[in-house]
């Protein structure tokens, strides 16, 4: 192996280009037009062009990607995850082209990628399994039948692909049939095959899942589980290894069944089994990734292996290096995935205008592609990189991962930075006691948690109102001025009245209080302050909000809440000091459905004249890889629909509009 092709792009392009560099083999960069002034473009020896925007006409592209490989010279192709990392044509293509592919044998692909596949296996293996329906016939009449013999709650799932894309809850049969429509949609639009099945779900379990890694010479190892259970839309945000409540007894009998499905498949390479695991320590089989998972960090971490150097050494044909006895677990890691979503986990595009990662810890580490000036697109996941902490105990590396958070900087558009940092705060994680029902029974009080208090709002309408001039040291000036200022798009706007009173300090009257502002410091983009006796550092940019206007995106890191908890907090700002006031839009607003973000509507359900109830799905938006549904926002009648099937629309574009009047509707008796 002497030049690698990675089929991939951003993160995990970059990490897998580190391993090869250390390991002298030449690395070749694949791109679509959206990527061509990308990081991992930049890093790789050599790079070739896809062409495209959208991953169908790009890394999706099978004949490209051979071509590329031919091309640049390339004897080797490794997948990464997503894309076609779990693809056995593809598999198969490049062993066909006499290149070494980087991944388990195409076989095993195919017998362990199809969730119903791997379960009919497990079941031969005595892995247990939930209950469930597997089957080839697809029509709906046989999933109702075979619902109501599993029995509610249940889950409908994607036979192909993961990553939460193609999964819905059904609690009640009333529920099934949307369920199947909306799994098959996104199981289409995300891996071409709108194939399903049902399992009964498990009540409040844990995600918990064992790395495998085989060899060609017949050995099989595990290197510990990962405890994947902070989830959002069955995608997960946090993932720990070891798992808080996995025993030594239970690590050997969940491995003990990982080792013997992937041996029983004849699997290569590197590969993880998910498991439920129940309250009382049964546990589940729910799939196997053939690949190489976002969370391999935190098993590096307390393994201290390179799992990528491990693939590319199977890949040639070595033996695995260590036998089960020799491999230790040491410490704990955690792993939080940045995002560009915000706090509701809306997803955003956008231009990162302000990167800086957190200070070099040697029990830390960041896996992006993330610089000034990167853009954010519709068209890939949302995930922007992945923190990870290392330390010898669970509390230390929480703490250590809460601080790598309070000092990244990603601003320009909105990312879940601060939501983590309260998830990592919030006594029922750091109890280790979070199972999947966690965010939807503690979100809403973890967002309360990341509002920001008004010392730290007042210190960024400062900053933001004072950007690059600071008050004056001397001859300041006489005059007080007034500020009105919208903080995080709020009503109604904050006033303030400042009056320079030298030393680079502002005098600042709020209603009836008042209060002296020093600046300590400051150059383009950041500036320190110090109000009543606390220090505050802000890291500011100008950038635009969704309804086009100029705001300020200003980050706050003040010396810690009242519990010790390390929150930097991210606050925008737009100031109106100068603008005229704005007539109250909340009667527009009722009668109008705008779009949250960019996509590509695959669904309108919407019709004119169409009588609705609040809550009611009425169009769905595609965006980074993820199809959400959009509801109405309140009782009435459809006026309009503006917007039709397959079209792309942008932040704030007009979809539906309601007629003048509501119409309050009943329920039926």
């Amino acid at each position: 192996m002497k030049r690698l092709l990675i089929a991939n792009r951003g993160e995990i392009a970059r990490r897998v280009i580190r391993t090869a560099c250390r390991m002298g083999i030449a690395t070749v960069a694949v791109y679509s037009d959206a990527d061509r002034d990308a990081l991992h473009v930049r890093e790789a020896d050599s790079a070739f062009a896809l062409g495209g925007l959208a991953p169908a006409d790009s890394y999706l592209r099978i004949d490209r990607l051979i071509e590329a490989a031919r091309a640049t010279g390339a004897d080797a192709v490794h997948p990464g995850y997503g894309f076609l990392s779990e693809n056995a044509d593809f598999a198969q293509a490049v062993m066909d082209a006499g290149l070494t592919w980087v991944g388990p044998p195409p076989a095993a692909i195919r017998a362990l990628g199809s969730k119903s596949a791997v379960k009919a296996l497990a079941e031969r293996q005595r892995v247990p399994v939930p209950r469930g329906y597997y089957g080839d016939d697809q029509s709906d009449d046989t999933f109702v039948a075979e619902a109501a013999r599993i029995g509610y709650p249940l889950m409908v799932k994607a036979v192909a692909g993961g990553g939460g894309r193609g999964m819905r809850l059904a609690t009640e049969a009333a529920q099934l049939l949307p369920a199947l429509q909306s799994a098959r949609s996104e199981a289409m639009a995300g891996f071409g095959d709108g194939r399903l099945l049902i399992e009964r779900a498990v009540q409040r379990p844990r995600h918990v899942e064992v790395q495998v890694f085989a060899d060609t010479h017949g050995h099989c190892i595990h290197l510990g589980e990962r405890d994947c259970s902070v989830q959002r839309r069955h995608q997960k945000i946090i993932e720990e290894a070891p798992s808080p409540a996995v025993s030594p007894e239970l690590r050997a009998r969940l491995g003990q069944a990982a080792v013997a499905l992937a041996s029983g498949a004849g699997y290569v390479g590197a590969g993880t089994l998910e498991f439920l695991l129940d309250e009382d320590g049964a546990f589940y089989l729910m799939e196997m990734n053939t690949r190489l998972q976002v969370e391999h960090p935190v098993t590096e971490m307390v393994t201290g292996l390179d799992l990528v150097e491990w693939q590319l050494r199977v890949a040639r044909g070595e033996p695995l290096p260590l036998t089960q006895d020799e491999v230790h677990l040491n410490g704990h890691a955690i792993e939080v995935r940045l995002c560009a979503e915000d706090a509701q986990f809306t997803p955003h595009t956008g231009t990162v205008q302000r990167f800086q990662p957190p200070a070099p810890d040697a029990g830390r580490r960041f896996d992006h592609a993330l610089d000034a000036g990167a853009v954010v697109t519709p068209h890939y996941d949302a995930m922007l990189g992945k923190l990870i902490a290392h330390a010898p105990t669970r509390g230390e590396a929480i703490g250590r991962l809460a601080h790598g958070l309070a000092q990244l900087q990603v601003l320009g558009l909105p990312t879940n930075r601060t939501f983590l940092a309260a998830c990592l705060q919030h006594p029922v994680f750091r109890a280790g006691q979070a199972l999947i029902p966690f965010l939807a029974e503690h979100g809403d009080a973890i967002r309360s948690t990341i509002n920001p208090p008004a010392d730290a709002v007042l210190v960024a309408v400062l900053a933001a109102a004072c950007a690059g001039h600071p008050p004056a040291e001397a001859l300041p000036l006489p005059f007080g001025r007034e500020l009105r200022l919208e903080v995080d798009g709020h009503s109604p706007a904050l006033m303030l009245r400042v009056q320079e009173v030298g030393q680079h300090q502002l005098a600042v009257t709020r209603g009836e209080k008042q209060t002296t502002v020093h600046w300590t410091s400051w150059s383009p983009g950041e500036a320190t302050l110090v109000m009543d006796g606390r220090q505050w550092r802000t890291a500011l940019t100008r950038t635009e909000a969704p309804d086009g206007r100029s705001c300020w995106h200003v980050q706050v890191n003040g010396s810690g809440d009242a519990d010790g908890a390390v929150m930097a907090r991210d606050i925008r700002v737009r100031e109106l000091t100068h603008a005229p006031a704005r007539k109250a839009s909340s009667a527009d607003a009722a009668r109008e459905l705008r779009a949250p973000f960019n996509g590509k509507l695959v669904a309108v359900l919407a019709e004119p004249g169409q009588t609705i109830a609040r809550g009611a799905p009425l169009l769905a938006i595609e965006s980074m890889k993820i199809e959400h549904q959009i509801a109405a926002p309140r009782d009435g009648n459809i006026d309009a629909v503006h917007v039709t099937a397959g079209q792309q629309v942008a932040p704030g574009q007009l979809l539906v509009s309601f007629a003048d009047t509501p119409v309050h509707t009943q329920a039926a008796t």
